[in-house]
């Protein structure tokens, strides 16, 4: 990989990790449209690696007191503190989870396309825009109850469809339940911890099984560059998100959609 390539996937790994325009069909598309080479599983580890990073560090404090309370509800068979948040991030996993051993070989050889992106950009950018309209936003995530974790947990199984946005599912899930948008946001971005986990884990082991050489300096300026980016990224989107809402990203979703049926349709 040449610098370039290194700089742009890092670069559009940790912006659109976070933001609800769906990261995985970013970064199928832009090695697409320029003409590159598949980047790797190796390096998709390692951007997943710096978004996990930045998430994690980013929510340092909520996640040091989720875990706390998580394992003392444990002991003491009761809910503590955080650990109501804590079991909803875990419960809300589960689905993405089986989902993705389920359908993970199926997603990367009949779905991995342009035009399936297009489709799912337009139409679950069209969702968001709809939830975003019609929630009634009137609960944060510490008010959330189990009906809102299924339904939010579903959800996100269906971000294993490229362009559908994992974190654009799991906020529309939340509005259509009635989170703020920042409460959507904010659990979004816990609810990643746990699937970017796994989603890194499955690829780790995949890579395992390779025996081709490893480009270090790649990996570790994509960890660097991905998890700034990240970070930077989190923090002024729940800096501006009630300001200017969803409807940016639905728009960016729907030119793009547009687009990706006009080049390749």
């Amino acid at each position: 990989m040449t610098l370039i390539q290194i700089f742009v996937l890092a670069l559009v790994q940790g912006l659109t990790e976070f933001l609800p325009i769906s990261s995985s069909a970013h970064l199928i598309l832009v090695p697409v449209l320029n003409g590159w080479a598949d980047q790797g599983l190796a390096f998709d580890v390692a951007v997943h690696v710096g978004t996990l990073s930045a998430v994690v560090w980013y929510f340092r404090k909520e996640v040091a007191s989720m875990s706390v309370d998580w394992f003392a509800s444990i002991g003491q068979r009761r809910l503590i503190g955080e650990s109501r948040l804590a079991w909803a991030v875990i419960m809300g996993t589960i689905p993405v989870g089986l989902a993705g051993l389920l359908l993970h070989d199926f997603v990367d050889t009949q779905l991995r396309s342009p035009l399936v992106i297009a489709w799912a950009t337009i139409g679950f950018g069209l969702l968001l825009w709809l939830a975003d309209v019609k929630g009634k936003r009137q609960r944060d995530e510490h008010r959330i109850n189990w009906k809102d974790v299924l339904v939010i947990g579903l959800a996100q199984a269906l971000a294993l469809i490229p362009g559908t946005s994992r974190s654009g599912i799991t906020m529309t899930a939340a509005l259509f339940m009635g989170l703020t948008r920042q409460a959507a946001a904010r659990f979004s971005f816990l609810l990643s911890i746990p699937t970017i986990v796994m989603a890194g884990g499955y690829k780790g082991l995949k890579l395992l099984e390779e025996t081709a050489p490893v480009d270090w300096l790649a990996l570790v300026l994509g960890i660097v560059l991905s998890g700034i980016t990240a970070y930077v990224c989190i923090y002024y989107f729940l800096k501006l998100l009630d300001r200017m809402g969803m409807l940016p990203f639905v728009i960016y979703r729907m030119v793009l959609g547009a687009v990706l049926l006009a080049v390749f349709w």
